[in-house]
């Protein structure tokens, strides 16, 4: 098969769940035979097209920042879009991912004038969450979402949670594809010398809730002086989160490293570490999360209809709270006490989100809806 990808953001390049689960797909779908190319922003230096790991990357249009004042761009959103309509090359399968939503209409056109098939992987779906995040002009996002659900009868979700997601707002045809994870690859990567207690790993954007889990350190800390915790990943919060370390005295439990450049050096921290924190409200699958269980670590997650991060999570591989930073110092403070009893548990649930298997499953549901 001939199979392209469209998404702006583009790994390594830039770092998150989505831009790894494409890039693993990707190249495993290249191993077994298949021509495969992703169109993203042209993030690399140098010629527009890039060969890498048997994937080629097309660049087609130049970088714009992916976020304006805390929240996506809809303008970088627009022009990435509109150059999804100059793809010239035919393919079996184009599958586009389904945020920032515009690209997806493109998508749409391009494969009725190429005569390909169009599937469309959710992330997430916001359905009601549209108002939080917009006010009024919600209705505006909820519409394009629900439009963009009708534009194909090959939607992929990446979670259980997504497909009922999908469901609620009428789409019937769903095929699952999670995320997963390269347990061979993670075997490989020996532990760092940066030990810690507590790693988050992840964008720091607003609906992550970072700011949550430092003040539940603030009051870990009067049970647990010396917890140490570690942040890895950048954004736009960052300045007021590092601002709230400081207002906190947490300075010297709080750690920020920034997004690193070798993503094998979060693992290496992850497997020092003793437990690992997603406080975030909306996660479409989580990543990190599951990176985390595969290094043996126990994950607190927070309770809310939005995070996917809570259905990897039994009482023998962590804990789900209430989104209040008691809750989650609560659940931190039991979580560290039962962390080296759990690390077995979490490995074993890790070992079911194999890319491998996960690759076969995406094969499969690309040649079955051909």
């Amino acid at each position: 098969m001939r199979i392209a990808y469209i998404y702006d953001a583009v790994y390594p390049w830039i770092k998150g769940g989505a831009e790894m689960r494409i890039y693993e797909l990707s190249r495993r779908l290249s191993a077994r035979g298949h021509d495969v190319h992703c169109y993203g922003m042209k993030w690399w230096p140098g010629e527009g097209e890039l060969q890498r790991d048997g994937v080629c990357l097309h660049g087609i249009c130049k970088p714009m920042p992916l976020y304006h004042e805390g929240k996506r761009s809809l303008w970088q959103a627009a022009c990435f879009a509109r150059k999804v309509l100059s793809i010239k090359s035919d393919f079996d399968v184009i599958d586009c991912q389904n945020f920032p939503y515009l690209p997806c209409f493109s998508s749409k056109l391009l494969c009725s004038s190429l005569g390909s098939e169009l599937f469309i992987t959710w992330l997430e779906v916001w359905g009601d969450y549209w108002y939080e995040y917009l006010g009024k002009k919600g209705f505006i996002g909820r519409s394009i979402e629900r439009a963009a659900a009708n534009l194909t009868d090959r939607n992929i979700a990446i979670s259980p949670r997504t497909m009922r997601d999908l469901e609620e707002i009428g789409v019937r045809e769903v095929q699952i594809v999670p995320g997963g994870i390269d347990i061979k690859g993670l075997e490989r990567v020996p532990a760092s010398s940066k030990e810690s207690d507590l790693i988050y790993v992840g964008r720091l954007v607003e609906h992550k809730n970072v700011d949550l889990l430092i003040k539940a350190i603030g009051i870990v800390k009067e049970d647990i002086p010396d917890i140490r915790v570690i942040v890895v990943g950048d954004g736009p919060e960052r300045g007021r989160l590092a601002a709230m370390v400081r207002e906190l005295g947490l300075e010297k439990n709080v750690k920020f490293t920034g997004f690193l450049d070798e993503y094998d050096e979060a693992l290496a921290i992850m497997k020092s570490s003793r437990a690992f924190v997603s406080p975030s409200t909306r996660e479409g699958f989580g990543m990190a999360a599951l990176e985390a269980l595969a290094c043996g670590l126990p994950v607190v997650t927070v309770n809310h209809k939005m995070n996917a991060v809570s259905d990897l999570i039994t009482e023998d591989t962590g804990m789900v709270c209430e989104p209040s930073c008691e809750a989650l110092a609560d659940a931190v403070i039991e979580t560290l006490q039962r962390s080296d009893g759990m690390r077995g548990s979490c490995k074993e649930l890790a070992r079911r989100y194999d890319w491998d298997a996960i690759c076969e499953k995406a094969e499969w549901v690309y040649s079955e809806w051909m």
